[in-house]
């Protein structure tokens, strides 16, 4: 499936990019170069709102993706990752379009353009805390607060005050304990998360 001509238009910009930066740029830096380029989707004071940010990033990792089997076919690679985006000779298995034959499961989200549809600013920060409790593990919430020495049905602004108690009582910097610190900062964010 061909992308659409913007994103077409955005790919043609980000290729040279990627050539002139052999050892990787990350992606905050590719957007101040696509913004100085002229693209106003990359313009660094809109990127301050949430679903703007994400607009900008969903839409250059859906142009990457887009770009990647066309450079396959020239015999290179593209690694996409927000603290990376670079350009590699391919050497390895590929498919007969030439693309690698391992497949990378973020490419299916970005290239779905109903991934972008109806995130607002309250929608990003809900992805943003699904996917840290996801990266933090989802824990049980009853093991999270005893954990945190609370009952079952502990609100917030419960759970803030006793982390900050334990956070100082277990701080290495007091004498405490770097694990056990660490366990009651895990608990504390998953449980801040949902």
């Amino acid at each position: 499936m061909e992308p659409d001509p913007a994103i077409a238009e955005l790919q043609a910009a980000i290729e040279p990019l990627l050539h002139t930066h052999p050892q990787g740029i990350t992606e905050m830096a590719l957007m101040d170069r696509l913004e100085a380029a002229g693209h106003p989707l990359f313009d660094r004071e809109a990127r301050g709102e949430p679903a703007a940010l994400y607009r900008a990033h969903f839409l250059l990792f859906h142009a990457l993706y887009h770009l990647r089997p066309a450079l396959a076919e020239a015999g290179l690679g593209l690694e996409i990752h927000c603290l990376c985006i670079r350009l590699y000779p391919l050497a390895g298995p590929t498919h007969g379009d030439g693309t690698l034959i391992e497949a990378d499961p973020l490419a299916a989200f970005y290239l779905d353009p109903q991934n972008l549809e109806g995130m607002d600013n309250a929608a990003v920060e809900r992805l943003i805390a699904d996917g840290l409790c996801r990266a933090l593990g989802e824990g049980d919430r009853a093991e999270d607060l005893a954990e945190l020495g609370l009952p079952p049905g502990a609100r917030r602004a419960e759970i803030r005050r006793r982390y900050r108690r334990l956070a100082m009582r277990h701080h290495p910097d007091r004498g405490g304990d770097t694990a056990t610190l660490q366990r009651i900062n895990d608990a504390y964010q998953r449980l801040m998360a949902r």
